[in-house]
């Protein structure tokens, strides 16, 4: 039984370092809210961001190695869950809370997207497909549908596949184009290599989509190939 002195039970102070950093992620916090985002660095958004998910933790250094690994805020948050595992003290509530940051931001300029002529909008859509598949470690392949105005009706994935080659099926695309009601499409995949020069793996692969679109008046506008930093078009290369 402990000692009872009728003293009201106080708790003991913080040390310096909790405190210093409360008061580190106060003055952030108020700095965001008063001068917008541009007034954060790199780092202290990275700061931000995995203080709500560790809570309990000085997200200083784990932000600083975050950028030391990877360079860049859009490197951090497009890195793999493996690969930001590898960062000590990040752990899976860290993870999550830069693959959400990271998910969040594709829907943001997806939603920019949706119900546009995105013929007449195509910077915007070649910088959102950067940011989908630019950092992709294996190659992805995505088929964007679109409607008799070439809005955008749905972006979806058709396959995943490895560092060279991701299978594709013809069939499989033009059927999904009845269902959505699809008069067009636009297909888009990336090379890991960062080099988007067309193989002739991919310029067959085109062709006999379009051959088994072009029976039922749907029509291939363009293939995309993403690279780092850099992309081409079937269609402004006369490939398609």
């Amino acid at each position: 039984m402990g000692l009872f002195t009728g003293l009201p039970e106080t708790k003991a102070a913080p040390t310096a370092s909790v405190a210093g950093a409360d008061g580190h992620r106060t003055r952030m916090r108020n700095r965001l809210l008063t001068a917008g985002s541009d007034s954060l660095a790199d780092h202290e958004v990275l700061e931000m961001t995995l203080f709500l998910a560790l809570p309990r933790r000085d997200t200083k250094p784990v932000a600083r190695a975050l950028l030391t690994r990877f360079r860049s805020f859009a490197g951090c948050i497009s890195a793999t869950p493996q690969e930001l595992r590898e960062i000590e003290g990040l752990g899976d509530a860290g993870v999550a809370a830069l693959k959400t940051i990271q998910a969040a931001a594709l829907r943001l300029m997806r939603a920019e997207l949706i119900d546009q002529p995105v013929l007449n909008s195509w910077q915007r859509l070649m910088d959102y497909l950067t940011a989908v598949l630019a950092r992709e470690k294996v190659e992805h392949f995505r088929v964007l549908y679109l409607d008799t105005r070439n809005r955008l009706i749905a972006d979806e994935g058709q396959g995943r596949g490895t560092v060279n080659m991701t299978p594709v099926y013809p069939r499989e695309i033009v059927r999904r184009a009845l269902e959505l009601n699809a008069t067009a499409l636009i297909l888009v995949h990336n090379h890991p290599s960062g080099d988007p020069t067309p193989s002739a793996q991919d310029i067959t692969m085109t062709r006999a989509i379009h051959a088994a679109a072009q029976p039922l008046s749907v029509m291939v506008h363009d293939h995309v190939i993403i690279g780092n930093g850099r992309w081409v078009s079937f269609r402004k290369e006369g490939l398609l």
